[in-house]
């Protein structure tokens, strides 16, 4: 008898597309409360995000040997951020009627915080990019206040 092995995001990917008989399989070898966990509740850090995803958390160190800046790579944390939250959603940016909520942020000398949310149908914003949309208002808005200090660093690089 083979054993079929399942990492967690594949089995998370396959039991949000799979038939009724699929999550029930999916439950008995991973756990009901393994597919009902928030997303929000599995990323809470960068090397959460990494881990989502089933990916090696970038050589900082590397890089910046290689020429690439700190905002660099703030810019690419925030991608695998924004990928492992949006779980598998992806812009379809020829739809105009599919909303694309980024954060915004306010910023000033002395300080740099969280604004607020909005949406785009078919374009992006300076400072936030199409690459870090997010799928709802509430992603957008948690990755804006968990992720700050990266979200910082790719603003003010």
């Amino acid at each position: 008898m083979k054993t079929l092995q399942l990492s967690e995001q594949k089995a998370r990917e396959l039991y949000r597309s799979g038939s009724k008989e699929l999550k029930t399989v999916l439950e008995e070898s991973f756990g009901k409360d393994f597919f009902s966990q928030d997303v929000t509740e599995r990323v809470k850090t960068y090397l959460d995000a990494c881990h989502e995803l089933g990916r090696e958390p970038l050589d900082e160190k590397k890089l910046l040997e290689l020429g690439l800046t700190e905002h660099d790579i703030a810019y690419q944390k925030l991608a695998i951020v924004t990928e492992a939250l949006n779980e598998g959603w992806k812009a379809d940016w020829d739809n105009s009627d599919e909303n694309k909520y980024y954060p915004y942020f306010i910023m000033s000398p002395s300080s740099f915080a969280f604004c607020g949310s909005g949406y785009v149908n078919a374009c992006a914003f300076a400072g936030s990019g199409s690459r870090l949309c997010y799928k709802t208002r509430e992603l957008a808005e948690y990755s804006a206040k968990q992720f700050i200090d990266i979200w910082k660093d790719i603003q003010i690089g």
